[in-house]
C-alpha cells in the first residue's frame, strides 16, 4: 500500500511539474535594426542627433486571440497612430492595460529606442497557455506613419513552448497620415484609412519587401 501512494505521489508530482513547465515560459525579446541607408537608399533620411534615423522604442504585449495591436485591413486605434507618427508609447501603453484588465492580453513589454544602425533592444516577458501570443510594434523614424511590427506571433507549437524564433518585420502604413517620403509635412487622414504593407519604394526592391527588423524570442 505505501508503495503504492509513494508511486501515486511521485506521478502526481511529475505530472504537476509537467504542468507547470508547460503552462508559462519567460523569453527574451531581441529588436534587431536592420533598415539602414545600404539596405533601403531611396530617399533616406539625414543624420541628426534627434531627427536622424531610428527606431522608437518597441512595446509588444502577450495576448490571446481576441486582442489585436494591429490587423492589416483595419483601422489603426489611437494608440498605433500616434506610435507610428510620433514614436509616443501612449495611448497604446493605455489600450494593451485595458486589454490586460478585460483578460484578453496577459503582459506589456517594452524598450528604448535604437539610433545605431547595427543596434538592437532586449527586454524579458512571460508567456502562458491563456496568453501564448506576442505582437510588438516600433515607429520607424522619421516617417509620417510607418512602423515595423509582428503580429500573432505563437510561441506555443505542438503543446510546447518554442526553444527560440526570429520573425522578419517589415515596413507598415498605419493610414493615419497622407505623406509618402519619410519628412513629409503632418497631413492626418481623414477619415483614416486601414493598416497596410509599406509598398512604397523605400521599402520595396526589385519587386520585392525589404525587412527592416527581426524580432527575436529565446526562451530563458
Amino acid at each position: 500500500m505505501r508503495k503504492t501512494m509513494l508511486v501515486l505521489t511521485l506521478a502526481l508530482f511529475i505530472f504537476s511539474a509537467a504542468s507547470a513547465a508547460a503552462d508559462g515560459a519567460q523569453y527574451s525579446v531581441t529588436l534587431k535594426r536592420l533598415w539602414t541607408e545600404k539596405s533601403h537608399p531611396f530617399e533616406y533620411p539625414e543624420a541628426g542627433l534627434l531627427t536622424g534615423p531610428h527606431f522608437s522604442g518597441l512595446i509588444g504585449a502577450t495576448h490571446n486571440g481576441a486582442y489585436k495591436i494591429y490587423k492589416e485591413g483595419a483601422k489603426p486605434t489611437p494608440g498605433l497612430e500616434d506610435l507610428s507618427e510620433k514614436g509616443k508609447h501612449s495611448p497604446l501603453d493605455a489600450e494593451i492595460k485595458a486589454a490586460i484588465a478585460a483578460g484578453k492580453a496577459g503582459a506589456l513589454f517594452e524598450t528604448g529606442p535604437i539610433r545605431d544602425a547595427d543596434g538592437s533592444e532586449t527586454v524579458s516577458v512571460m508567456v502562458d497557455s491563456k496568453f501564448p501570443m506576442v505582437s510588438a510594434v516600433a515607429m520607424i523614424a522619421p516617417s509620417p506613419d510607418w512602423f515595423a511590427g509582428a503580429a500573432d506571433v505563437n510561441l506555443m507549437e505542438g503543446g510546447k513552448w518554442v526553444a527560440k524564433k526570429t520573425v522578419d518585420l517589415y515596413a507598415y502604413d498605419s493610414g493615419g497620415d497622407d505623406g509618402a517620403t519619410y519628412k513629409a509635412d503632418d497631413k492626418d487622414t481623414n477619415p483614416k484609412k486601414s493598416v497596410m504593407t509599406a509598398n512604397t519604394p523605400h521599402f520595396v526592391s526589385k519587386g520585392a519587401k525589404v525587412r527592416v527588423a527581426t524580432l527575436t524570442f529565446t526562451k530563458q
